[in-house]
């Protein structure tokens, strides 16, 4: 009897998929190739077209955990010892935001744990003051540079599409903390973004102008979803 196939239904860890024996779709010769073309890069996709699975599989490479990935591509691409990063995983999914206090929660929560885990060279309660304050004492306390992963980074905006006072509200914070990035530039090793509306429709970027916009890019066109001939190949 053929041995059944455990599929990963609403499952978005890499890490729990690899170590419980779940089906996964191979998307790590992609990392390979992102890592080592640039540095800053944003991506759009639909909503459950598989972003935080690929942000997921993205903090395990960067934390060295190369036992999670024996047997897929990445594993032979590097065969050299992996580096272990700091790792700032922003996810600002699951969350509705309805107000100025949802969004700063959010934000607090995240940076408490990375000043938990890596300190912080600022003594302060402005949200962008303390990400730039973490990510200097990460680098330092590492010495390597910090990865920063982004999940829907337009999510909050887009909950509150109704509002335009407290849009121009979560636009103005977003813009300040997102804008950490670039003067910490020399603190950072990769930075990727992941959203459902396009970069240009959220003007929250506008000094982090070194994204790049892989969304419509042919050659990471499969990098998250599953195409014809991986399904017909893995399913």
């Amino acid at each position: 009897m053929a041995e059944n196939v455990r599929y990963p239904i609403g499952d978005q860890d890499f890490g729990k998929i690899r170590r419980n024996g779940f089906l996964y779709v191979d998307k790590t010769a992609y990392i390979h190739r992102l890592v080592n073309e640039n540095t800053y890069y944003f991506l759009s996709r639909p909503r459950r077209f598989g972003k935080s699975l690929l942000v997921s599989t993205l903090e395990h490479y960067f934390r060295g955990h190369r036992e999670l990935f024996k047997g897929l591509a990445i594993d032979s691409l590097e065969p050299e010892e992996w580096k272990r990063h700091a790792v700032l995983h922003l996810d600002l999914n699951g969350k509705r935001y309805a107000a100025e206090s949802d969004l700063y929660s959010q934000l607090n929560s995240h940076l408490n744990a990375w000043e938990k885990e890596y300190g912080s060279q600022e003594d302060a309660k402005d949200v962008d003051i303390r990400f730039r304050g973490v990510i200097k004492s990460a680098c330092q306390k590492t010495g390597l540079g910090v990865v920063v992963l982004i999940d829907e980074y337009d999510k909050p905006i887009i909950d509150v599409q109704d509002d335009e006072e407290l849009e121009k509200t979560f636009r103005d914070i977003l813009r300040g903390f997102y804008g950490v990035m670039k003067s910490c530039s020399d603190d950072l090793k990769f930075v990727f973004l992941t959203g459902v509306g396009k970069l240009g429709q959220v003007n929250v970027f506008s000094g982090l102008n070194n994204l790049r916009d892989i969304s419509m890019a042919p050659e990471y066109s499969a990098i998250c979803g599953i195409t014809t001939d991986e399904l017909v190949a893995n399913f």
